[in-house]
Order: structure tokens, then sequence, then C-alpha cells
């Protein structure tokens, strides 16, 4: 689907600005220009979205807006909606090597205000006449997100900041008849959001249209979790995991790991997926197709979590009580499959031991068992992931040798295990690490262990056994590799979950899993609550609905970070 490439990672943010920030304008055009020099295809983003507590990508007040930030005020110059006048003596910070983010939203937002009013008071001529025009087309078109986030950002404003759930009671809960009292008060800020909007995509598709014409695409990227304070849940609450109080009832993290030993807590609320299937996944559909909209390629962030995601009591201070729960799987790409398409989707991954994925459906078809024979109405194909039988492997077998997964595989008839001694063929996907060998062992009793003989070839490793049981799938790093980590993935999509019978200690670890990811602490920006800021993070690697594409990103940030 893709021919290999390369590119850079650069958020806008840290182009070149005169007005204390990277923006949208001449050198983001310049940029391009630079890439298509460079023989680069690729230019790699962050999320655009308009940035809540902490200034971070991955804590947005919408997963579909764009950051007003980022609108560049020599190009409305250039549309005579300011003029430079109302640009000299503005300070939007000192160090041209950092953002100061404070005074970016006390300058920018009220020149913004004042492009509106310009837009609003100037007389009707061509170029008003088409500019009113393309605002209007932009309305219409984005109108199913566009209107949700216009209210919610324009109330948020109302209230002084505060989160949406901290809102009176019948405009937190969406009552018809709040809805349109507050509208009556705050329509002139709802249309100025809008207005805002429209400057902003007007900008971005400008760009993006000289990026493709001169051979270089655009990867977007798609956050899997959404902010607590944001329009996505305040105008669609049903598909998170809420009390009453639209309070989250758990939220997102990971759990303890040689990174952190209280686990990382990110705080975002976790989706009801249960609801979301019952919707067909229409709000994923319309992200994806929104983002798709704006990039030629789209990153999604934290992969992982749509295999199991870390679930913890809303109100811990740390991530050490959370639990291991499902996901949607294949489930939720199906749908967006059927509804968009195959689509060029890159899922991120961050090189480490994944948990293992199988695919009953093909684990069957690969037996081609016999009913008749084995009397068998069930394919049981589970992960066990056991810390101290990992532990254990490693002892036996040498500190060489990386545990990618353990699994069991046996029939079931009424819901009860079933032996047979015919032999099958098992064959599971995989992505290997170069540097690396695969080899599969048969768990016996006491944990003893005995290779099987195995194959890997064209992204598969394929092994044959004569009875069910445990099994264990293992990376041998070569004698002087560079890269240690392991990088073996099991691709093909779950479909089934391990409950060994009698076997409470191994129940309770079955869905553990480490990730890497970091966490960052946040400040209060214009709201009175504090929240910690995700960032990125996968462990496992989807390949079957989509095809990834292999790039390699030669990453070259000017930083440009907060004071």
């Amino acid at each position: 689907m893709f021919e290999r490439s390369s590119g850079i990672l650069l958020h806008p943010t840290s182009l070149p600005g005169k007005y204390g920030i990277g923006t949208l304008g001449k050198e983001a055009f310049a940029f391009v220009d630079f890439l298509k020099k460079s023989n680069q295809k690729l230019w790699q983003i962050f999320p655009l979205g308009p940035t809540g507590y902490g200034d971070s990508p991955y804590q947005s007040f919408s997963t579909f807006a764009g950051n007003p930030y980022l609108i560049d005020f020599d190009l409305l110059v250039e549309e005579n909606l300011l003029s430079q006048s109302d640009l000299e003596g503005i300070p939007f910070g000192e160090n041209p090597e950092n953002v100061d983010y404070g005074a970016i939203y006390n300058q920018k937002y009220p020149l913004l205000r004042k492009v509106y009013e310009n837009y609003k008071n100037t007389k009707e001529n061509k170029e008003r006449e088409e500019l009113k025009h393309l605002f209007e087309e932009f309305k219409a078109h984005n109108q199913s997100w566009l209107n949700d986030f216009a209210m919610y950002i324009s109330l948020k404003n109302h209230f002084n900041g505060l989160p949406w759930n901290e809102w009176p009671e019948d405009i937190k809960s969406r009552q018809p008849e709040a809805m349109e009292k507050y509208y009556e008060i705050i329509k002139e800020e709802v249309e100025y959001q809008k207005f805002i909007q429209f400057l902003f995509f007007k900008q971005w598709n400008a760009v993006k249209k000289y990026a493709n014409e001169n051979g270089v695409k655009i990867i977007g990227d798609i956050p899997i979790f959404v902010a607590a304070d944001s329009s996505d849940a305040w105008a669609n609450p049903e598909i998170f995991l809420f009390d009453e109080e639209r309070k989250p009832v758990k939220v997102a993290g990971v759990p303890p790991d040689y990174f952190s030993a209280t686990g990382q807590l990110w705080g975002n609320p976790l989706y009801n997926w249960d609801k979301l299937k019952e919707l067909n996944y229409k709000w994923w559909i319309d992200r994806v197709r929104a983002n798709l909209s704006t990039c030629d390629i789209i990153r999604i962030d934290h992969f992982r979590g749509f295999d199991e995601y870390w679930a913890v009591p809303y109100g811990d201070k740390t991530a050490e009580n959370g639990t291991w729960c499902p996901g949607p799987r294949i489930d939720l790409f199906n749908a967006i499959k059927n509804e968009l398409g195959t689509l060029p989707i890159i899922a991120e991954d961050l090189g480490a031991k994944a948990t293992v994925i199988t695919n009953k459906k093909e684990i069957i078809a690969g037996f081609s068992f016999d009913k008749d024979k084995i009397k068998a109405d069930n394919v049981f194909v589970g992960s066990i992931n056991d810390e101290n039988l990992n532990k254990t492997i490693i002892e036996k077998l040498g500190s060489e040798y990386k545990v990618v997964e353990v699994f069991e595989i046996h029939f079931e008839k009424d819901g009860k295990k079933l032996d047979s001694d015919a032999e099958r063929t098992v064959k599971m996907s995989v992505v290997k690490n170069d540097n690396a060998e695969l080899e599969v062992y048969h768990i016996a009793e006491n944990n003893e262990l005995e290779k099987v003989e195995s194959s890997f070839s064209e992204g598969s490793i394929q092994f044959k056994i004569n009875h069910f049981s445990k099994f264990t799938i293992l990376e041998r790093i070569r004698v002087g590799a560079k890269d240690l980590e392991s990088r073996v993935q099991i691709v093909t999509p779950i479909k089934a979950e391990y409950k060994p019978e009698n076997k409470k200690e191994e129940s309770d670890s079955s869905n553990k899993n480490n990730s890497n990811k970091t966490n960052s602490d946040t400040k209060e920006n214009n709201t009175k609550e504090n929240e910690q800021l995700p960032k990125t993070g996968l462990e496992a690697e989807q390949t079957v609905t989509f095809a990834l594409l292999a790039l390699g990103a030669a990453i070259t940030i000017r930083k440009k970070q907060k004071q």
C-alpha cells in the first residue's frame, strides 16, 4: 500500500514565528520547500486540536477542532482582516527559543476577536462576499462537531473557565430548554468561535494542499483518549463511563512498571465500549473521517489500548489499584473499515513486549479439526500473563531470551476441556526484530520447557503440536545486537480471553501488561481543575484491517518549551 519513504516529525508550533509561536503562515510553506529539497516525502505532526490544561496537544478541548494558536497573523493582514499596526508593540514572549503560553493566551485571543469584528464591520465587497460564502460552506460542512464545540467553548468562557461537569445542572446535562436559553445569551460568542475555526482550517488546508502538490504527505495523530473537560465528553456523555453526576467512574493510566513504582495516572475518562458498539462506533468513525479530511495518513496513539486498557478508580492518587479491561479489539476496526474502506493508518509501536493477540477463527481454520472425530464445539485460545512464570522461563533458558507471550490452546465441548493427540499446525502473524530469532517451547508439568520445532517466514511463525496446553514464544537476541529491546508482536486481532479453570491467581494476573509511557505533570491554565497529561504509548500493532506504514522518520525538532 505504501512505498518506502522517510520524513520529519515537527509540530507547527516549533516553526519559527515572530508572534511568539510557530504558525500556519509562510514558515510552514518554507518547511514544505525544505522537505522537498531534502527528498523527504512525509511531514508527521502531533495533534492540532485546541489545547487545554498544560498546553499539551494530547489534552485538547476537542478532537475535531483546530488550535487558534496556530492561526497566522501575517496572512490575516494580507486579507485585510488585520492591520500591521494592530500587531506592533504586543509582547508575545521575550525568548524566541521558547513559547510563553501565558503571553500567547493573553495576546492572541484579543487579536482574533478584532479579526472577527473587522470581518463583520467591513463593507460588502467582492473579497468579503467570497470570504462570507466560504465561511457559510464551512459551517454547513462541519456542523456535526462545530455546533457542539462552539457552544461548549462559549459556555466555558461564560462560566469563567469551569469544567463542564461543574456547570449548572440543566446545561451540564444539555436539557433542551437550557440549550435554547443559553444560546440566546451567548450566540454572538458562538458565531465568533465558529469563525475562528474557519480561519484555522482555511490556513491549514492551504498548507496541506501545498505539501501534497510538492509530493509531501501529512501524517496526523489521533490520541486514543480524550480530555475529561472537552466538547467530546460534554456532547456525548453516553459513550463514556460517567456516573449520574457526569464524573468519571474510572480513568485511564498504566500500571506500575520499571519506569514508575506507582504507575501512571493520566486521568482521561474511559469509553463505554458497549454503548459505542450499540451505536456502531459512529463517534469513532466520524473522528477518523474528520482526521483523514485534514491529513493524508493518521497515526493512532496508544494503540495497545484497543486490545485492553488499564482502568483506575476515579479519585485515586496513583494508578496502582487499576485493572485490565478488554477493549473493542478488531470489532471497532471492522466497523471503521466497513464504513470508510481500507485506510492509511499507522498503529503506534513502542517496540516493547506485546500482549498476545490471537484470532480464534484463524486458529480453528489452521487446526482444521473434524468435529465428528474430536467432538468439539469450540477452540479456546488465551493469553497467560504470569510474571513469575515468565521469570522462571528466563531463569531456565538464560538472559539472552525475552518472553514474547505465553498462551494456552485447547478444544472444548459444552464448556469443558477436551484432549486430542492429533497433530495440528499453528500459524501466527508476527513482526520481529531483525536482530532476534524466535523460538517456541511447550510448557510441560512443573514448568519444564520442551522446544518445539518452528519456522519464521513472510511475517508468520509456524509450528506443529500434538497436545493442547501451555506454550510460549520467545525472542532470542543475537550476540552483539545493538537493540536489545523486544520488538516481536503477535499481530492477528484478538478474539479470546484466558480464563483458566480453578486457577484464580493466574486469572487475576492474566490481563497484566507493562506499557512504556512517560508521565507529565500539568499546571492550571484557565480553570481550577488540575489534570495530568497523557503522552504517547503503544504495545500492540494491528495489521489485519489496515496496512502499516514503514516510516523512517528523521526527527528534527526546533524545541519550543513553555517557560
